[in-house]
């Protein structure tokens, strides 16, 4: 998901810096409780291992643009539940910068809504996830249905931010609604495989438990709350 440059621009993009801002200092707060219970080595590793992820999300995923956005299989719910929250926020925002430093400059000016976008639905997700999975679960015995309400949640997170985008940019319009329709409907194929993913990932983290002890790991993973 990368909104697509000139559907916000001129003032109304001061807009995205603040909503960006708010996005740090929600990264920053589970940063600073990460440290706290996993310390800091475990932060750096988790954000370097969650940001060379992202790149791969964003550049060998495949990708494609529909209406006022692109559609990534960018799996916000699988680093959540590999590596945690704080991770998981700084991973995806240092990938999406790195991206467009190298990769795509010609998105570096949406990188406020961008970053937002992807960060401020990791909220969300971790609320539901302490909602829906009971304390005495790993997170590697899982089901679909739980695997899919964590999905659905980050995903819906990014189609209601995109909408946001491209109404404040461009106003109710039927060419905007239609755009933003669009987009959301291509996105319930993204709903539909991630669950899928997250569950291959967390079986193959089951069958390597030798590793649960790794600082720069989810400790819900492996061991109940």
């Amino acid at each position: 998901m990368h909104i697509e440059p000139g559907i916000v621009d001129g003032a109304k993009i001061a807009l995205s810096y603040a909503s960006a801002t708010g996005a740090g200092v929600y990264a920053v707060s589970a940063a600073w409780k990460h440290v706290k219970q996993r310390g800091g080595a475990s932060l750096i590793l988790g954000s370097a291992a969650t940001t060379v992820l992202t790149l791969v999300f964003f550049e060998l995923f495949p990708h494609f643009p529909v209406g006022v956005s692109e559609v990534h299989l960018i799996l916000g719910s699988t680093l959540f539940l590999i590596f945690g929250a704080a991770p998981a926020a700084f991973g995806l925002a240092a990938g999406l910068l790195i991206q467009g430093l190298l990769f795509a400059p010609f998105d570096l000016p949406q990188f406020g809504m961008n970053v937002t976008t992807l960060v401020v639905p990791l909220l969300a997700l971790q609320y539901v996830a302490g909602r829906t999975i009971a304390p005495q679960t790993r997170y590697v015995d899982l089901k679909y249905r739980q695997a899919l309400t964590l999905s659905a949640t980050y995903q819906a997170g990014i189609v209601s931010w995109v909408a946001f985008w491209a109404v404040y940019g461009q106003g109710v319009t039927a060419e905007t609604l239609a755009s933003v329709a669009t987009f959301g409907a291509a996105y319930l194929l993204v709903i539909v495989v991630e669950p899928v993913a997250d569950l291959a990932v967390l079986a193959a983290a089951k069958a390597a438990q030798r590793f649960k002890d790794g600082a720069w790991l989810e400790p819900r993973l492996f061991n109940p709350a």
